[in-house]
């Protein structure tokens, strides 16, 4: 199979969740405020195939729901994605297997690293047009502007690709960028990603930092891009892992840089160190424009593209957008991969109404007093993108931690704010989060709502209210005679009476 937007365009349209708008729209405000209107509903893709001011359609929302995403990856349900991540968790703490099925397990993930590795395309789809020098107007591309209060037109899905200078080492990342002219942009990324220490690197030796932006790629691509997980492999990789099969490359025109061969468009520029304009405000993932911030500016000389391309675009903004799609599916990969991390942890969640990575709740196996807390700790270690999570709940294996209700009596009914809440003050913070009153420093919140044993409580425990499960057994059965035959037993929240739905 061809992994390429054409072709998870393809994917939809047959599924019917793509809708194609032939009526002209404009790229500033409209696209976005009619995209949102469907995010908000879960409803199709869409693809703007008359936009105003540029010759390429736009495709938006592709991603606007767990099951499309699901699809991107190759997969059809959620839980395929745990058995992703249990296959890159053995790449992260390989073991000597003890059995003959472990050993056979492990020969398969290897095997799959082998399959995964990048092809060349010296013919590459993506170069079938090349504008250069005077005609290069970025202008011309259908950027769109989300929000009124935003400064300019962005891209926001576009793979920024830079290479380490010393090491020769690319890094491929999900970074905002805002119009400044017909042939710039700023770059809006946080010190500590890779194209920020490349540029620092550059800047040390005296030289430019050549940068590649390609638009319009499948959308598993973008998935292995923005997956900040340990493990000492390249983004390019990460999406042969994904996809099952390794991704066409190609150099680019004028740059020593690889890009995805099947891109819809490539652009090509430098950033000269301390070259910056002022970049924002811009709407983001916290659900308020970001301030203004000196970022690097890209000047751009080349841009390739396919005959007819598409571009791909998206916005954040609060939730749900296709950022917090994109992170609930990268929820269950991390999964695995968390339990290795720390053992106790039975499952966690990262709700998306907490921005995706602001709050985790986590289920343990409680064995010991201090568990909790020692969960909690080790949490926010385990992985990079979990620095940032300001609150973290433990509850015990037996809460379903995906349902709202079964969390907040659990911290109900077993927490003391006194002994149950403990406060990490001054820690490194989300330089977007408003909350906190030092910018880039803030405190974290621990909570133990796990059931509480000696010596973490002087006096006994209440029994739980539970259903006797021979009555529950027998009322499953007869559900139909009642003549409830209409009412699913999965919409009967039979939880609170302390059994699981069947």
């Amino acid at each position: 199979m061809t992994q390429d937007l054409r072709n998870f365009l393809q994917i939809l349209e047959q599924r019917g969740q793509l809708q194609r708008i032939k009526a002209a729209v404009d790229p500033d405000l409209e696209i976005a405020e009619i995209a949102n209107r469907l995010l908000q509903a879960g409803g199709p893709a869409l693809l703007f195939e008359n936009v105003q001011g540029s010759p390429f359609p736009v495709a938006i929302n592709l991603l606007g729901t767990l099951e499309r995403v699901c699809w991107a990856m190759g997969m059809e349900q959620p839980q395929e994605l745990e058995a992703l991540g249990q296959k890159l968790g053995m790449l992260q703490q390989p073991k000597p297997p003890k059995k003959i099925s472990q050993a056979i397990d492990f020969g398969k993930v290897l095997f799959d690293v082998v399959k995964a590795k990048p092809s060349r395309d010296l013919f590459p789809p993506c170069q079938q047009v090349v504008v250069q020098g005077p005609d290069l107007d970025l202008q011309q591309l259908p950027l769109i502007r989300p929000y009124p209060g935003d400064a300019a037109k962005i891209i926001t899905l576009g793979l920024v690709i830079t290479k380490d200078c010393e090491t020769g080492i690319p890094n491929v990342g999900v970074y905002r960028l805002q119009l400044q002219s017909a042939k710039t942009m700023t770059v809006h990324w946080l010190s500590v990603r890779g194209g920020a220490r490349h540029l620092r690197k550059a800047a040390a030796q005296g030289k430019k930092l050549e940068i590649a932006i390609s638009l319009g790629v499948h959308p598993l691509v973008i998935m292995a891009a923005a997956t900040p997980i340990p493990v000492d492999l390249s983004e390019w990789l990460f999406a042969g892992l994904y996809g099952g099969g390794g991704i066409h490359l190609a150099k680019c025109k004028t740059l020593d840089l690889e890009v995805p061969a099947l891109s819809e468009m490539v652009l090509e520029g430098t950033i000269t160190p301390g070259e910056v304009l002022p970049d924002g405000p811009c709407g983001d993932h916290m659900g308020y424009y970001g301030g203004i911030e000196d970022s690097p500016l890209i000047r751009f000389h080349c841009l390739t593209h396919r005959k007819q391309p598409t571009y791909l675009t998206t916005f954040s903004g609060r939730p749900p957008k296709e950022e917090a799609m994109m992170a609930l599916a990268l929820n269950r990969i991390y999964t695995p991969i968390l339990r290795q991390q720390v053992s106790e942890i039975v499952d966690f969640f990262l709700p998306m109404e907490a921005l995706s990575y602001k709050a985790a709740i986590i289920s343990i196996d409680k064995a010991y007093p201090g568990q909790a807390r020692r969960a909690a700790l080790a949490f926010w270690s385990a992985l990079p993108q979990f620095t940032y999570t300001k609150f973290v709940i433990v509850v015990d294996k037996e809460i379903n931690i995906r349902d709202p209700r079964q969390v907040v009596w659990a911290i109900s009914s077993k927490v003391d704010p006194v002994r149950d809440v403990f406060i990490l003050p001054e820690t490194p913070f989300d330089t977007l989060d408003f909350a906190s009153e030092k910018i880039g420093l803030g405190g974290r919140m621990g909570i133990d709502a796990t059931t509480k044993i000696p010596p973490e409580t002087n006096h006994d425990w209440g029994e739980p209210l539970v259903s006797d499960p021979d009555i529950a057994a027998l009322v499953d059965r007869r559900w139909s005679e009642y003549g409830l035959a209409d009412i699913p037993l999965d919409q009967v929240p039979a939880y609170l009476f302390g059994y699981d739905l069947p």
